[in-house]
């Protein structure tokens, strides 16, 4: 009987200590929003929320006024919001509130209508849970309209005015997306930028050849919308420059990839699968009437084309680095990085060094070093170049004793802005 009794008043308790738990929101508070902070880009600013754990969230617009709102379920504000200056572009205000004592309300005002995507991250070396809310300005009828594409009629020049060879040229990552981080906490994203600006600046000296920087500041550039940047911009090669990273910290040297014939065939599909804005891969020859087999030929034919540009001229940086310092693999590499899939673009990866070894980061962050680098991976492609010019530019028309001379020049002036520079200072 006693033993019954008992037994009846600890299931009471755990009844009212259920209905204490159910009832009451701090106890259902699984979550943790630990800060607010973006990134700008010039077309798009991303908002990132820092999370304790993964969030489980809504998200919707409203207008007048415009704003987005997130919804995120048992979690509690435990940070800071970002300071949003009266010039932004797309934010008027960020604000929470708790709500329904069941989620937390963050409100992201707007100027005007934007476009926006929500979506989580999973945790990485540098942090943890995020809630990504991506802003750009709203698609107008004429923006959804068919994208620019190469147009050879428009873009050939006459004899009297010949074209500059077009570089695009990427530093990998990116605002929150750090890279990979060295023993002295050296940021990849750094390391890439700089010395992105130093091969632009020494490819803008060569006659007859002009360089674009895909990403200018410290801000994230999606794979896809990298290769679309230099598309847009007519670029004759693509170099994407990065800096790898090992558990060893002992492994060291530069390498250089190219994309993989797997990686081709992947991409193959994609652009098959919307054939109107294929064309200009082949081209300019329409694959929208033409049968699936057909089409597959075609594109293969200028996939395959591409890849052996972009391994020929892999070939060329790859030697003129190992003059520099030591490389990982003495043959051009292959892989399937996005960044490099452009069918119609050659395009090169190169991994600069190891920024896991530390003597590597340490050379990685000298001004001298990246403008070795940059001179060396500059005289890779002007070599590449001369030897496979574009029709109507300027080096298909020189003479290749007075191409030599130019590029030794382009050694000469490196070594005169290196003795201005403090060797030892780091960027």
């Amino acid at each position: 009987m006693i033993v019954a009794m008992q037994i009846k008043a600890l299931t009471y308790k755990l009844f009212l200590l259920l209905i204490f738990f159910v009832s009451n929101p701090v106890w259902a508070v699984n979550n943790e929003i630990n800060g607010i902070r973006f990134w700008d880009s010039p077309d798009t600013t991303r908002i990132i929320i820092d999370l304790k754990n993964k969030p489980k969230y809504d998200s919707f617009r409203l207008e007048n006024p415009n704003r987005i709102i997130l919804d995120l379920n048992h979690t509690r504000f435990n940070g800071k919001i970002p300071y949003i200056k009266r010039s932004h572009a797309f934010i008027k205000n960020v604000r929470h509130a708790q709500r329904d004592n069941k989620a937390r309300r963050v409100v992201i005002d707007t100027k005007g209508a934007v476009d926006y995507r929500a979506y989580a991250l999973l945790p990485n070396k540098s942090y943890g849970h995020r809630l990504v809310i991506e802003l750009t300005e709203k698609k107008t009828r004429q923006s959804l309209s068919k994208p620019k594409t190469k147009s050879i009629e428009k873009t050939a020049p006459t004899p009297t005015n010949l074209r500059d060879i077009i570089v695009a040229v990427d530093a990998g990552h990116g605002g929150e997306d750090p890279g990979a981080i060295g023993k002295h906490k050296t940021q990849e994203k750094h390391v890439a930028l700089s010395i992105a600006k130093k091969l632009k600046r020494q490819i803008d000296k060569q006659k007859g050849m002009r360089a674009i920087l895909v990403r200018t500041g410290d801000y994230y550039i999606s794979l896809r919308k990298r290769i679309q940047i230099a598309r847009e911009a007519r670029a004759d090669m693509f170099v994407s420059i990065h800096a790898d990273a090992f558990k060893n910290s002992n492994v060291k040297g530069a390498s250089v990839f190219v994309l993989s014939e797997k990686g081709a065939s992947d991409e193959s599909a994609k652009w098959l699968a919307n054939r109107e804005n294929a064309s200009d891969l082949v081209g300019g020859v329409s694959l929208d009437d033409k049968e699936e087999v057909l089409a597959k030929v075609l594109l293969d034919l200028s996939q395959t084309a591409t890849i052996d540009a972009s391994t020929r001229a892999a070939s060329r940086i790859l030697s003129e680095i190992s003059n520099v310092g030591p490389v990982h693999r003495n043959s051009v590499q292959s892989a399937k990085f996005v960044v490099l899939k452009s069918p119609d673009i050659p395009s090169i990866l190169v991994e600069t060094a190891f920024i896991s070894n530390p003597q590597e980061e340490r050379r990685l962050k000298s001004n001298r070093y990246q403008n070795k680098l940059a001179t060396a991976i500059t005289r890779g492609i002007t070599k590449y170049f001369r030897k496979s010019p574009p029709p109507n530019t300027y080096l298909a028309r020189i003479s290749h004793s007075s191409f030599d001379s130019e590029v030794e020049e382009l050694s000469r002036n490196t070594v005169k802005e290196e003795s201005k520079t403090d060797l030892n200072k780091d960027t």
